[in-house]
């Protein structure tokens, strides 16, 4: 038998042979019929230490967090995301992504908006920073509560989840703007409704002549998989073209149940990218994000973005430099397909702010002076011919040794 990596045979393990409906079945005590039905996944989503003290043994931290904790953000996990994680490991990925802790009491510089979604609200739920695009929140409920998560200022407003109003003043401020062409649906997670609700909000877009893409923003491929049915897929693609994104994080999740989930889209035309928050303990290396990147090709999945972690509060725990997200996106290039690099991004509430390695180092008279993967400069011929850059590069002489490409004229 081959040699197989220890990364590479956790993810053919996870990718191919654990049927996380079967273990999680088991651990809770149900049919397997009855635990890929994602209504009782949501009736059944555990919210307190209690919920598990019949099913696993969880730490005093998580214990204590889950009751401390209920003021400042509610908990939730679906029981197919608790199947996903080994509670013998205190630094499992999923574990550090959905429960509650006490560290998340303490964080100097977290706020409860760090990007001023409300200020940038014309009508309730709509945040309108791009002209042409908006992000809508028509959904308050998740099948996960993730500890980072940015929006965790509305858990503690009511009647946010579908709410008819808010969407009936939401459809009103797209239609009076012809700028909007490409309109986000997001939360929460708008996929927990009903296929009525959603159905119901296509038509009305498809009703609005300057619509062009409607895109949702989901984690049920990632954390409840069993939604995406057939049939909701059919209804999806009925109002093409729609786009998705979700949110992988680790390797873990990358499960035989969430593959399935993610080909009923693919099959249907709708195309899946992924987000990942870069988070302390759960990609915050090379080589755990290279598997993941990886992991999510081999799925036909495209990686997008990586998001640098907002300062919201409660998550200085899992912050990490920025520097550190700039190492690990040096250490990607050149280390995996081109495609499967995201673009690493800052949001801020102008917009994104893309967060690139910079290559580029000097000009040196008629060629640019720019690091190559391997560290060493490269001199490439690029005459200003008479242009002025709005921002001039530095001017710096590298040494003759590294000019010798020149030469060979290839």
């Amino acid at each position: 038998m081959p040699f197989i990596a220890p990364n590479e045979l956790h993810f053919r393990t996870a990718t191919n042979k654990k049927s996380i409906t079967k273990v999680g079945a088991q651990l809770f005590g149900v049919s397997e019929e009855t635990f890929v039905n994602w209504r009782w996944q949501m009736k059944f989503q555990v919210q307190s230490a209690n919920d598990l003290a019949s099913i696993l043994k969880i730490s005093e931290n998580e214990e204590q967090a889950f009751e401390e904790l209920k003021k400042q953000f509610h908990a939730g996990i679906s029981p197919y995301s608790i199947s996903l994680i080994d509670f013998n490991d205190s630094l499992d990925p999923v574990r550090i992504q959905l429960m509650p802790r006490m560290e998340e009491l303490k964080d100097k510089y977290g706020v409860a908006d760090p990007l001023k979604e409300v200020n940038n609200s014309p009508v309730k739920e709509v945040v309108h920073v791009y002209k042409d695009r908006i992000a809508w929140c028509v959904a308050q409920l998740c099948p996960v509560y993730c500890r980072y998560c940015f929006r965790k200022r509305r858990d503690g407003e009511e009647g946010l989840h579908f709410n008819p109003r808010i969407i009936e003043k939401g459809l009103e401020y797209i239609a009076s703007n012809k700028n909007i062409r490409d309109v986000l649906i997001t939360g929460g997670d708008p996929f927990i409704a009903h296929d009525s609700s959603i159905e119901n909000l296509l038509k009305k877009l498809r009703e609005i002549p300057h619509v062009e893409i409607i895109r949702f923003g989901t984690r049920t491929p990632v954390s409840l998989p069993y939604r995406i049915t057939e049939e909701f897929a059919d209804m999806l693609a009925k109002y093409h073209p729609i786009w998705i994104n979700t949110h992988f994080n680790s390797v873990q999740e990358l499960t035989p149940e969430a593959a399935s989930a993610i080909d009923a889209l693919l099959k249907r035309g709708i195309p899946v990218g992924n987000q990942s928050v870069f988070l302390k303990n759960v990609n915050d290396d090379v080589d755990k994000m290279r598997d993941l990147v990886r992991g999510l090709v081999k799925i036909r999945v495209r990686p997008y973005y990586i998001y640098h972690p907002q300062i919201v509060d409660g998550t200085e725990h899992l912050r990490i430099p920025l520097e550190k997200g700039l190492d690990i996106m040096r250490g990607l290039r050149g280390s995996t397909t081109g495609f499967a690099n995201p673009q690493y991004v800052l949001d801020t509430p102008t917009g994104k702010i893309p967060l690139s390695p910079n290559h580029v180092i000097a000009r040196d008279g008629d060629s640019v002076i720019l690091e190559q993967l391997t560290s060493e400069p490269w001199a490439e011929p690029s005459p200003l011919d008479g242009y002025v850059p709005q921002r001039p590069l530095e001017e710096k002489s590298i040494p003759s040794a590294h000019r010798i490409h020149l030469e060979n004229k290839f």
